[in-house]
């Protein structure tokens, strides 16, 4: 026999502290999608087109049909041994990067550091370095990348010394780099004035003790 039982329900700013910080760890846990990194990442493949990083590329099939190219960017994080991020690709010398940098991110100096490194190895070699990057292993982090560091000289000069060494932890660096802007946005989208503020937008309830409703 059908019965109706009513329950009282709550908004985020109507609970306790303890049912508040319940109803959160709901949402860092159930309710915060993957799509929390796009802006991240799309910033990310923007500076590797102007430091000269060409990112690899997966064919992804779409839900209407036919497919686009993902970006072979990874990360795992934020607290566990082996979190990171990584990517594969092909780095080689991009004219007037330094600049360019400095125009899209003029407050980063990491980047300005990395774009200046890459700068002036390159030009030690006559701007004749090339790299490639491959994801190796099950972790995505800056040592999971696989990186070669090339010269293609028409007479055959090897790379200066260290010119290997150099481009290898600059792309690593960039790795490392792209994991510390993961990590802020992911703390900035869990964090409790975030939540609490999508919890009450979406008009979610939840019951006395913190448990979602519906």
């Amino acid at each position: 026999m059908p019965r109706i039982i009513e329950t009282t329900v709550y908004g985020i700013d109507e609970l306790s502290d303890e049912a508040k910080e319940a109803a959160r760890c709901w949402y860092r846990q159930a309710g915060l999608h993957d799509e929390w990194y796009d802006f991240v990442y799309e910033d990310f493949e923007t500076i590797c087109k102007i430091l000269g990083v060409t990112l690899a590329t997966t064919p992804v099939r779409l839900h209407g049909g036919g497919t686009r190219e993902k970006p072979r960017i990874f990360h795992n994080g934020f607290s566990s041994q082996g979190d990171g991020a990584s990517f594969s690709g092909a780095w080689c010398h991009a004219r007037g990067s330094c600049r360019a940098i400095r125009a899209h991110a003029p407050k980063d100096e990491e980047l300005h550091r990395i774009a200046d490194v890459l700068q002036e190895t390159a030009k030690r070699n006559f701007y004749q370095l090339n790299a490639t990057v491959r994801h190796r292993g099950r972790y995505c982090h800056e040592y999971s990348m696989a990186i070669e560091v090339e010269r293609d000289s028409p007479t055959w000069q090897p790379p200066t010394d260290g010119a290997e060494d150099t481009v290898t932890e600059a792309l690593r660096d960039l790795a490392r780099w792209l994991y510390r802007q993961l990590e802020r946005e992911y703390d900035h989208q869990t964090s409790d004035e975030t939540v609490d503020e999508a919890l009450s937008v979406n008009g979610l309830t939840f019951t006395a003790n913190g448990t979602r409703f519906g």
